[in-house]
Formats: structure tokens, sequence, C-alpha cells
């Protein structure tokens, strides 16, 4: 009963995985919106609509999604491959490579899709490349899947407090220093 009484809270980066796990939900909401962009695009052109939601979506694309890959990439994957029991190495081998790949097709992807989201958000641009929006969504969902079934389980299972203390300073550090919300 006292549960029910007790607000379900947000992570905080006293909660590592978690608030990577949060950051996720997050990445869906502006890809949703840059999809419904395409269609937006081709009715009304570079509207006020679409120039704000292009500014968001570059916005969080290079701040928040940037400090979520950082925090992987700088602290999480390599507090995995130093936990790491010896018997879990090449499972922790194989989620860091394929996780490793797939953030730089992302960076590519994006670096591909900015330049036509600033063109609208300047007013200039009247389209998306939609096979590359619908390659960058699709690659991202797949990730998210993947970081949600197999890295960040992986994490709880190899990762105790005292690991995971430095990981949540080291992203509040990265928010708090750099620019952007958390992923």
């Amino acid at each position: 009963m006292a549960d029910s009484l007790i607000p379900h809270l947000a992570p905080t980066f006293d909660e590592p995985i978690d608030m990577l796990n949060a950051c996720h939900g997050r990445v869906l909401a502006q890809l949703d919106t840059l999809r419904r962009l395409v269609p937006h695009l081709a009715q009304n052109g570079s509207d006020v609509q679409a120039q704000q939601a292009a500014g968001a979506i570059m916005r969080y694309f290079d701040t928040a999604a940037r400090h979520h890959h950082d925090d992987e990439e700088v602290d999480l994957l390599p507090a995995l491959m130093a936990g790491a029991m010896p018997l879990v190495v090449p499972e922790v081998q194989a989620v860091r490579e394929r996780i490793l790949a797939e953030h730089a097709r992302m960076y590519a992807l994006w670096a591909a899709l900015r330049p036509q989201l600033n063109d609208i958000r300047l007013g200039a641009g009247r389209t998306l490349d939609e096979a590359l929006v619908a390659e960058l969504d699709e690659l991202y969902r797949a990730h998210i899947d993947f970081e949600e079934d197999q890295l960040l389980p992986l994490a709880r299972r190899i990762l105790d407090e005292t690991k995971l203390l430095p990981i949540g300073a080291a992203m509040t550090a990265r928010r708090t220093t750099g620019s952007g919300a958390p992923g």
C-alpha cells in the first residue's frame, strides 16, 4: 500500500545504468519527431514548426545523444572490460565491438543528415532524404534494443556500486562542463 503513495522518480546520475536506459526514451522521441518531419515538410515546407523541430532535433543529437554515446564509450564499456571475469570477457568484447561500430555508423548518418536539418532550421531547406532518415531511425531502434537486451543487463551483472559511482560522476561532469541535457 505504501508503495502506491510514493511517486515514481526519474533516475539520477547516481543510478547510471537506469539513466542510460531512460535516455533511450528521449532518443526515441527525437526519432519520432524526425520521422514526422518528413511528411510535414512535403505538406508545409519549412514553416515555423518545421524550423523549430529541426532545431530541436539538431540540439538533441549534437549534445545529449553525443553525451550518451560518450557515457558508454568512455566510461561504461571500459568499466565493463576492467570488471569482467575472464569467462565473460569475450561476451563483453563482442558487445563493445558492436556498440562502437553502430555508434560510428550513427555518426556518419548524422553527419549526412545534419546539413539538411540545418537548412530546414534556417527556412532554406524543404526536404529531408527519406532513406537517410529511415536508416538512422532503424539503426538507433535496433541499437537501443540491443543495449537494453545485452549491454545494460551485462552492466548490472558485472558492475557493483563502487564501480558505478565513478561512471555516474563522469556522466554528471560531462553534462555540467559541456552543454546539453541528460542523454
